[in-house]
């Protein structure tokens, strides 16, 4: 089983997001436990303070590090644990992939701290934190929407969480494709009919039909993942 800790402000955010879904089924299966963690709860003011201003100025606030370096004691001890993934979620980071994905699903442990405001104290950073991690160039209010989609790339992937698990090995990005163009029934519609080739029961022309497409639209959309995919051959 992989456990996942979410540090956060705001732990209702993801109620709904964690209660639906393929996250839902991957925790009624017991493939995926997730726990979510309210930094607030360890301020010690009556305000509950948990963030100040920086020093040397400017603007903002920055997340105190006292209250996150209690929840981070409470749930893991005095140390970081040797195995242990600590994300921190932040426009700082490395770009997330499916790469990085595949690799933390093998993980039993992760703990992903939602920055906010300004950021977070550089010394959690440097006590706690594994890895840095960003959805793209661009910046968000919090950390909370990254750290979901995190959470649901990786726990789809855990083993026995898929109904099909086969199914993983021909998403987007697994082999730096986009997925080619996908259809169901009915056969005709408004005129249009699927391409004749899914019709015709031969896997074989199928197959390279789709590896066509896969690459078609790699190359239309997204031309520097052909670039990566040719630098690994």
């Amino acid at each position: 089983m992989l456990r996942i800790d979410v540090l956060t402000l705001f732990p209702e955010m993801f109620s709904s997001v964690f209660a639906e879904s393929m996250l839902k089924r991957a925790q009624d299966q017991k493939k995926v436990k997730i726990l979510v963690h309210d930094i607030r709860s360890q301020a010690t003011d009556k305000h509950k303070t948990c963030d100040d201003r920086p020093f040397g100025g400017g603007p903002g606030m920055v997340l105190k590090p006292e209250p996150i370096d209690r929840v981070a004691r409470k749930i893991l001890g005095t140390r970081p644990k040797k195995d242990l993934c600590f994300l921190y979620m932040t426009p700082q980071g490395k770009p997330f992939n499916q790469k990085m994905a595949m690799r933390l699903a093998k993980k039993k442990r992760l703990v992903i701290l939602c920055g906010h405001y300004e950021g977070v104290d550089q010394r959690v950073v440097d006590r706690w934190v594994t890895e840095e991690i960003s959805l793209g160039d661009y910046v968000l209010t919090g950390g909370e929407i990254p750290a979901m989609a995190v959470v649901d790339t990786v726990a789809r992937l855990v083993p026995g969480v898929l109904g099909n698990e086969a199914s993983k090995n021909f998403e987007s990005f697994t082999e730096n494709l986009l997925e080619y163009p996908q259809y169901t029934r009915p056969a005709v519609f408004r005129g249009v009919s699927v391409p004749s080739v899914l019709l015709t029961g031969n896997h074989k022309a199928i197959e390279a039909w789709r590896r066509d497409q896969s690459l078609h639209r790699t190359a239309q959309r997204r031309p520097d993942l052909l670039k990566r995919s040719k630098r690994r051959k």
